[in-house]
Parts: C-alpha cells; sequence; structure tokens
C-alpha cells in the first residue's frame, strides 16, 4: 500500500514512527505536509497538488493535523476522502472533537461521564458568580475553547480569581467553558489509546508539582496503567461517539467513576509508546491494513 502521513514536521516522534512502521510492514509511505497541498474543485474529478504535482494513487492517510490550522488541514483531508483514500481520521470527527463544546455536547447525549461543565456568552458579574456556583466551585477550572496541551487551562480558587480570570479572557474576545475542579483527581489523569473500537494501551499522567494540569507537554510524568472496565468502556464509547477510530481520550478519576475531560484526534505516540513499550505506531497501521482488507471497493464518504 502506499500511505501517506500528513504533518508539518517529518521530525516529529509520531510521524517518524509511523513512516518506521509502514515500512517495517512493506509498505511505501511519505510525509506530504498538509499545508503545502492545494485543493483542485472541478465537477466529476476532485485532486490535490503538491509542490506542483497531482496527488494521486495513495490507498490511506494518516491525518496528524495541528491544533491551530484545523480548518485548512481537515480541507485537505475531506479532499482525500472525496477522491476515496481510506483515512484514520475523518475530517467531520476531526473539526468534531477540536471543538471543546461541541465535542462536550455530543458526549453527553452520548451517556459519557462527563465533569460539569458551563458555557454562556460574555455573562455579567452576577452570572459568572452563579455559573461558579453551579459547577459547585470554588475552586473551578476554566478553559478557552481552542487551548491545546495545557495551554488556556487555569484553576481559579476563589470566586474573585475566576471572575477576572474569565473577564481578562472575554477582553480579549476569547470563549470560554467553566469546570468542576476533581480534587480527588489530585492533578493527575489517564489517557487511553484507541484504535478501531479497542484500548490498544493506557497511562496516568501525573503533573508537576503545584501544577494541576498532567500534560506531559507541560512537564508531566507518564507510567502505564491497567484500565478498569468502566474505564475501557468509558474511553471506547467516547471515540465512538464523535466518530473517531484513531483517538486519545483523555479522563480523570473521580469518586463517580470515569469523566472525560477530551479527545484527541492527533494523540502523540512517544508518551505511550514509552511508557507502555507497545508499538502503537503499528497498531495504526495494522488496523489500515485490516479496513482496507475488509472495506475493499467500498466508497468513504464524508
Amino acid at each position: 500500500m502506499r500511505i501517506a502521513i500528513l504533518s508539518a514536521n517529518p521530525n516529529l516522534y509520531s510521524t517518524r514512527r509511523l513512516l518506521e512502521a509502514a515500512s517495517q510492514r512493506g509498505h511505501e509511505s511519505l510525509v506530504i505536509n498538509h499545508l503545502n497541498c492545494q485543493v483542485m474543485i472541478e465537477g466529476g474529478r476532485p485532486s490535490i497538488l503538491y509542490e506542483g504535482e497531482e496527488l494521486d494513487s495513495f490507498d490511506a492517510i494518516v491525518p496528524r493535523i495541528g491544533a491551530s490550522v484545523t480548518d485548512y488541514g481537515c480541507a485537505v483531508v475531506r479532499q482525500f476522502e472525496m477522491m476515496n483514500v481510506f483515512t484514520t481520521g475523518k475530517s467531520q470527527a476531526i473539526m468534531r472533537s477540536r471543538n471543546k463544546l461541541r465535542s462536550l455536547q455530543v458526549l453527553s447525549r452520548a451517556g459519557v461521564g462527563l465533569p460539569k461543565t458551563m458555557f454562556a456568552n460574555h455573562p455579567k458579574n452576577g452570572d459568572v458568580t452563579q455559573l461558579i456556583k453551579l459547577v459547585g466551585g470554588p475552586p473551578v477550572v476554566i478553559k478557552l475553547l481552542e487551548g491545546t496541551q495545557g495551554i488556556g487551562v487555569v484553576l481559579a480558587e476563589t470566586i474573585k480569581a475566576a471572575k477576572s480570570t474569565i473577564e481578562a479572557f472575554y477582553g480579549l474576545k476569547k470563549n470560554v467553558l467553566v469546570q468542576e475542579f476533581i480534587a480527588e483527581a489530585k492533578g493527575s489523569d489517564v489517557r487511553a489509546f484507541v484504535i478501531g473500537g479497542r484500548v490498544v494501551g493506557a497511562i496516568k499522567r501525573q503533573g508537576v508539582d503545584g501544577d494541576f494540569r498532567s500534560n506531559i507537554h507541560r512537564g508531566g510524568n507518564a507510567v502505564a496503567v491497567q484500565l478498569t472496565a468502566h474505564e475501557e468502556q468509558t474511553a471506547i464509547a467516547a471515540a465512538r461517539a464523535l466518530g473517531l477510530k484513531v483517538a486519545g481520550v483523555d479522563m480523570l478519576q473521580s469518586d463517580r467513576g470515569p469523566l472525560v475531560l477530551e479527545v484527541n484526534s492527533s494523540p502523540g505516540l512517544e508518551g505511550i509508546e514509552h511508557a507502555t513499550e507497545t508499538d502503537v505506531a503499528s497498531e495504526i497501521i495494522i488496523y489500515i491494513e485490516d479496513k482496507i482488507r475488509t472495506d475493499e471497493g467500498d466508497t468513504v464518504g464524508v
């Protein structure tokens, strides 16, 4: 097979591992910078130009789309879908997962456990106090809708601090979510890596001292963990609800069961591969092989 890894940086660990895994399993693979792709739209013949040449004859793509270029990256993924190229991440599912509010709404409808979360359109002072009380705070967690890797996430210990933070974000014309703080999680979360409806590995991430965020990019560390049956079912249900076949599902371990924080459509491989000693990259390639074998001849919808 010919497999394209859509990535703006060929030197990233995840990109390199996917290339290695595809090559080791006998496939031709290469990195395509989606930001350098040009979408050609004409009647009956969708195509993509890359560095002056038309891209064709690909069997599958693996999107590694950065959050800051979601719209353009998804337009390129969508064009591959129009060309009937298999993708491990549908454009619609990626867009859905990248919008924190939309993804939480979808997960709520699916019955997935979630922290209590409030969203309002530039509330006034009294309304801010009400929002904080409704999620059980303080303390409360305030999140930018478009933040990633722990950026744009603030823990407000008091109502006054929460009001100041919310007002600051609104002053920058940024929308925020106000979310309950799960104290019993103690600054850690669990990431389950889901591929094709099954969990292939899981890690527990612990934040550095003094930081409630557990993101590895913020200096946290990770260790392999065995999920409970409830946690595994929750991770699979969350990925399914958002339509993601490859996903990193981040959960808090709370007194009322697993609570999903976020579902990542381009989860990094480094942390989970090192902590679990699992060849997650090869699991993704095997999933592609199985899907193309079983779906051969089927068209790819959007």
